[in-house]
């Protein structure tokens, strides 16, 4: 059984590393509601951008613009967003078991990654796997411009011909309890479903549908992106003050359970030393 002074300094120490988890909470607590609120609050333009381009998509044809052509998809772009840091539960677990699972949906295609997030890095480069950029893009820069940047390389490789596809693999914000692994196809952009019965309204466009598509459809990508890193954001503040409080919790279980070892533990050697006297007063007598 372990001495007092051994438990007392484990009391010690893990009442110290509850002040520490405590207090990751509070923060993370306050930085989720900011996201939480950029999140929700840029969903609507979100969906309507997304809803406006796959219907104007559904009433040209493929070669009104090179980023509505589908072809076969040999060489694929991934954006896998993670973390720089841990000690967020299960959240970066959970998304790469999405990109493993991505990765067996697409056996024979070749697969370039841009990570965000020094974990999902770290995760390919102990296995190999062949990444577009060196070093991954960490959360330090805005979101905006992470999504810019992001969406004029993948653009650009799409057009040149350099890649069939790109993917976004990412943790979609439910609540600060849920958050879902997502994988979204960013290029090429999908028209909507029209049934054969459906007619579909004419529009009259100015400029030329051209230079519409020209200006919509990039930006419909880096919106989409930008979208998808500030539910990531929020998703990670959840996990990580959901971590935290489990933490906490546990810790002042462990405390409990410790005091009450150490308190038997000092009744046994009260009991102890009371023998010992009684056993010396009676071996005078």
């Amino acid at each position: 059984m372990p001495s007092l002074k051994d438990i007392r300094k484990r009391i010690a120490s893990v009442r110290n590393t509850q002040q520490i988890t405590k207090a990751m909470k509070m923060v993370a607590a306050a930085k989720l509601r900011r996201a939480h609120d950029a999140a929700v609050e840029s969903r609507p333009y979100a969906e309507k951008m997304r809803e406006l381009l796959a219907n104007l998509s559904a009433r040209v044809s493929e070669d009104s613009h090179p980023l509505l052509v589908a072809r076969e998809e040999k060489r694929i772009d991934v954006l896998f967003v993670t973390t720089d840091r841990g000690l967020c539960g299960g959240y970066n677990s959970n998304l790469f078991r999405l990109s493993e699972n991505f990765l067996g949906e697409h056996p024979e295609q070749e697969m370039s990654y841009r990570f965000v997030g020094r974990k999902g890095a770290d995760f390919y480069r102990r296995r190999g796997r062949s990444a577009m950029d060196d070093s991954p893009v960490t959360w330090n820069a805005p979101p905006e411009e992470i999504a810019a940047a992001a969406a004029g390389r993948f653009i650009g490789r799409y057009l040149r011909g350099e890649s069939d596809g790109a993917y976004i693999l990412y943790s979609r914000f439910r609540s600060a309890l849920s958050q879902v692994p997502t994988a979204a196809r960013l290029i090429p952009v999908a028209p909507a479903k029209v049934d054969e019965d459906q007619q579909l309204t004419e529009y009259l466009l100015e400029p030329s549908i051209g230079d519409l598509l020209s200006t919509l459809l990039p930006k419909s990508v880096e919106v989409q992106i930008y979208q998808a890193l500030l539910e990531a954001v929020a998703g990670e503040h959840g996990a990580r003050m959901t971590a935290m409080e489990s933490a906490t919790s546990n810790a002042s279980d462990l405390i409990s359970h410790l005091t009450l070892q150490m308190n038997r533990a000092r009744q046994a050697a009260i009991t102890k030393e009371l023998l010992e006297v009684v056993s010396t007063a009676e071996a005078l007598g």
